[in-house]
């Protein structure tokens, strides 16, 4: 046993033993006394790597009577399927952890459904990636419950990192280990809520540090050293990456610097630069907008300067244009305008195009009809340009679809529009 990893190792063997989670397994939940009451539900458990859904799982089994088998499925075959369904119609009812759930293909669904919907197999999914998007419907069904895991709470890690250097079976209890408690929070916030990283480093920790007298003495420059990438989760084009593409446009949309930063920060440690650049060229459009014009151009300038420069000095031209993007006036009345009349359409109000707007650059083209348009620039308007009042959108269809915001440039923009609004009869 003392070869397998210390997170390996520390699994909780009942639900009393598990640490954190407390809103999905704590002892005043109902998942929790059903299955102190000898009830297990198929469930689905949703979230990072590291905050716990195996152990749940593991936990669960442990707790229950049931026998308990577990499969991944990214290499699970339609063969280890069926064992299960053969062990299940013998014993009449078993508990089968599936990992990385939403890889399960169609065959294995078709050999396991109908027994998980029958009762004789409980499933307990597990899978990092979002289940309304990634896991089969007929799964989904079949599961009572989707329990969305968040990452350990530090005082959770600390508990765990306690526990493992006192537990003499399965921890590091046996040996004696000079760590101070600031030791042990730095651990734990390195782990930034991931209690198998946070396992694993203290058990690196201890073997990259020396002994004294029978005495292992842990440093802080040794915990400096293995923590430097340790918060970095690195699930590039899963859930999880776009939850963070999903707060960092959120954040400059708020226009919290500090936040946004934060969350370009562990985009660009994950390596994805051209997913990057393609969100922060639409934010430049869809949150700053006509506000500020010229954002679009200093973005995508930024943008292709990254493209150029490549990690890791890609990143001083995109966090000027982060900043820029979170302290700009915003507007997104251009995009909202075209897609209210993307809606009208598909509402079917729609119409002729006016006669005097079709093309007329034929023979032919007046017998049509196709004449009347007045060439706005014959016609002069103060410092505008041109213009002239004339119909330009169908007969039925007198919808105004262009709303301003009052914030920077657009203010001149309004007040144009505004103005022009007057001229029409």
């Amino acid at each position: 046993m003392q070869n397998e990893p210390l997170a390996f190792r520390m699994r909780p063997r009942n639900i009393t033993e598990i640490i954190g989670q407390q809103h999905i397994i704590g002892e005043h939940t109902t998942l929790y006394k059903m299955i102190q009451n000898g009830h297990v539900p198929s469930m689905l458990l949703y979230g990072e790597p590291g905050i716990g859904k195996t152990s749940i799982a593991y936990a669960i089994a442990g707790s229950s009577k049931l026998p308990f088998f577990a499969l991944n499925a990214t290499h699970a075959g339609k063969k280890d399927v069926e064992q299960i369904v053969t062990e299940a119609r013998i014993s009449g009812k078993v508990l089968l952890f599936l990992d990385e759930i939403h890889r399960f293909n169609k065959l294995q669904q078709d050999t396991l459904l109908p027994h998980v919907e029958n009762g004789s197999i409980v499933l307990i999914g597990a899978t990092t990636e979002n289940p309304f998007h990634d896991v089969n419907p007929a799964i989904r069904s079949r599961c009572g419950e989707i329990l969305q895991l968040k990452r350990h709470e530090q005082k959770d890690i600390v508990q765990l990192i306690t526990v493992a250097l006192q537990d003499k079976e399965r921890g590091l209890g046996k040996y004696t280990i000079k760590i101070s408690d600031s030791q042990i929070e730095r651990i734990a916030l390195a782990s930034n809520g991931d209690a198998r990283k946070a396992l694993t480093l203290l058990e690196s920790i201890y073997y990259a540090s020396d002994e004294v007298e029978g005495e292992t003495i842990v440093v802080d420059s040794t915990i400096e050293h293995l923590s430097n990438r340790i918060g970095v989760y690195g699930d590039k084009g899963g859930s999880h990456f776009y939850n963070l593409l999903s707060a960092l446009q959120k954040s400059v949309r708020g226009s919290d610097t500090n936040a946004a930063l934060y969350y370009l920060a562990h985009l660009l440690e994950n390596g994805d630069l051209i997913a990057v650049c393609r969100r922060l060229l639409v934010m430049a459009y869809e949150d700053i907008g006509l506000a500020n014009p010229s954002v679009g151009a200093h973005v995508y300038a930024a943008c292709e300067s990254a493209k150029v420069l490549g990690l890791p000095e890609a990143r001083i031209p995109l966090a000027n244009a982060v900043i820029e993007m979170c302290l700009s006036p915003k507007s997104n009345s251009a995009y909202s305008a075209l897609d209210a009349a993307i809606n009208a359409i598909h509402e079917g109000k729609t119409g002729d195009i006016p006669s005097h707007l079709k093309d007329a650059h034929y023979a032919g083209a007046k017998t049509l009809g196709h004449v009347g348009y007045k060439y706005p620039h014959d016609y002069p308007i103060g410092t505008f340009g041109g213009w002239v009042d004339q119909q330009y959108l169908p007969d039925n269809v007198n919808l105004e679809f262009y709303k301003p915001v009052i914030a920077g440039e657009e203010k001149k923009m309004a007040a144009i529009y505004d103005k022009l609004k007057t001229f029409k009869k």
